[in-house]
């Protein structure tokens, strides 16, 4: 499943199989920034429009989700998977313990590292996410897991950006940690109900257990869930959750939404506009891509960086 924040197009592929002495930073010339660029991403100008040294940290970011997303998602051997999320274990352990950078992106995260206190245990977080979805490949692909399981993958994949994006935002107190939880869960829950369609192709369903038994969905295979009738039903209660959480990050900053969080108001602007059109279509089309238009999200990004929120 892509990471909290990523709405993307394929990047040039990377494989999972490991030369010795080749790491995955390595398999690709792509700076930070273009990675974000070429991607599509609703984030792109929240981060675009960032001081410079703060717009470094949060492409690098940006870039490690990427990599470490497209390791698991990659058709290959989840053996091979797995030794390639190790690898990327090992060049975040060298990068805190003064080991050199092992190419431009880990360089890249050793200055946003070094500059903004960036904690090790969230992008290890974010491996274990990774992980997740390996493992459920060798289980016959991750599908209808319980909730307890959702909310803790949410919690790696995309509760640990926003742990990562807070530093960088210069707000690292106990309200804005948990706007950054919240946020992160809503964005993530929005991403599957975004991706059902692309993640049944990975043999991959999101959607919890318990919210397919009460919509009267017995069946945990991606094809069979997504043709029952009672699948908007499911989709609707986990709307409901996203909206939860929503709403949890709002009251968690209250009014304090601007300055230095302002990027993270806009991508929350974004993707609750997104969930609202999601729920509009009323996932009776799965293949018709829902999306918020770039023009519409440098918009959004603007009037968060001047002060003025627009509504959601």
């Amino acid at each position: 499943m892509t990471p909290p924040p990523l709405e993307t197009a394929p990047l040039e592929p990377i494989s999972t199989t490991l030369p010795d002495k080749k790491t995955p930073d390595t398999a690709s010339p792509a700076t930070a920034k273009s990675v974000t660029a070429k991607s599509g991403s609703t984030f792109y100008w929240p981060m675009r429009l960032l001081p410079a040294s703060k717009r470094a940290a949060m492409f690098a970011i940006y870039a490690f989700c990427r990599r470490i997303d497209d390791i698991a998602d990659e058709p290959g051997e989840p053996a091979a998977k797995r030794a390639a999320l190790d690898v990327w274990r090992r060049d975040i352990r060298d990068l805190y313990v003064g080991g050199a950078p092992s190419g431009s992106l880990t360089a890249a995260l050793r200055g946003a590292i070094e500059r903004y206190g960036l904690p090790r245990a969230e992008f290890e977080a974010l491996i274990d996410g990774m992980a997740m979805d390996v493992a459920g490949e060798e289980a016959g692909g991750m599908c209808a897991p319980d909730l307890d399981t959702l909310r803790l993958y949410c919690r790696r994949v995309a509760g640990a950006v926003g742990m990562l994006a807070i530093r960088v935002f210069d707000r690292a107190d106990p309200a804005t940690e948990r706007f950054a939880l919240a946020l992160g869960e809503a964005l993530q829950l929005t991403n599957i109900l975004r991706d059902l369609a692309e993640d049944a192709e990975l043999d991959r369903l999101y959607l919890p257990r318990e919210l397919l038994l009460a919509a009267g969905i017995t069946s945990d295979r991606p094809a069979e869930v997504l043709a029952h009738p009672a699948l908007p039903q499911a989709c609707e209660a986990l709307a409901d959750l996203a909206e939860t959480r929503f709403a949890e990050a709002r009251a968690a900053i209250g009014g304090q939404a601007r300055g230095s969080l302002w990027a993270a108001t806009a991508m929350m602007v974004l993707y609750h506009r997104l969930l609202r059109r999601l729920r509009e279509a009323g996932w009776r089309d799965l293949n018709a891509r829902v999306r918020v238009g770039r023009r519409e999200s440098a918009w959004v990004a603007v009037r968060c960086m001047l002060g003025l929120p627009p509504a959601t």
